[in-house]
């Protein structure tokens, strides 16, 4: 049987196939484009995407994120290409980080504050299964804005209603 880190490992890779796919579409001259005024920004939803690999390798390495001592400063990705070289340096720092680690770390806690104002703290395995559900929600999302786009959505799963349109 394998461990929960290889799970989490294996499905990051899987995951990693139809990310790549879904930022590549990403149009530099749609970056601020939103579908709605509450909704985020093409480039602030894609660059959040690439990103979140990230969060594994954080809650693999550290106890905590504390915002006041690390605001967020995200990376400027300005094209499909540059989303995608992100995503998969994220993704390679996951895997490395997973790959150095045993399932014992995962009952440890790990903190998300902002200073004294604690917003959760929660076990390493529920960090990383949050990020990798993270990650599925906000590509799901980030399809649903090219598809508003009326640019031609790539099967992750299987073939998509596009894929099936040239069967």
């Amino acid at each position: 049987m394998i461990t929960f880190i290889e799970s989490f490992a294996r499905e990051l890779e899987m995951e990693a196939a139809g990310t790549v796919k879904m930022l590549a579409l990403v149009p530099a001259d749609k970056l601020t484009w939103k579908p709605h005024p509450k909704s985020m920004a093409m480039k602030m939803l894609a660059t959040h995407v690439a990103e979140i690999p990230g969060w594994v390798d954080t809650a693999v390495k550290t106890s905590e994120l504390d915002m006041a001592k690390t605001p967020y400063s995200p990376r400027d990705c300005n094209t499909g290409e540059e989303l995608v070289e992100y995503y998969k340096s994220n993704v390679a720092g996951a895997l490395e980080s997973l790959k150095g680690v045993k399932d014992s770390i995962l009952d440890d806690s790990w903190t998300m504050r902002n200073g004294d104002q604690v917003y959760f703290t929660m076990s390493k395995l529920d960090v990383i299964r949050h990020s990798l559900c993270q990650l599925v929600h906000h590509r799901a999302q980030l399809g649903v804005y090219l598809r508003l786009l009326d640019i031609p959505i790539p099967g992750v799963y299987g073939p998509s209603a596009d894929d099936q349109g040239k069967m």
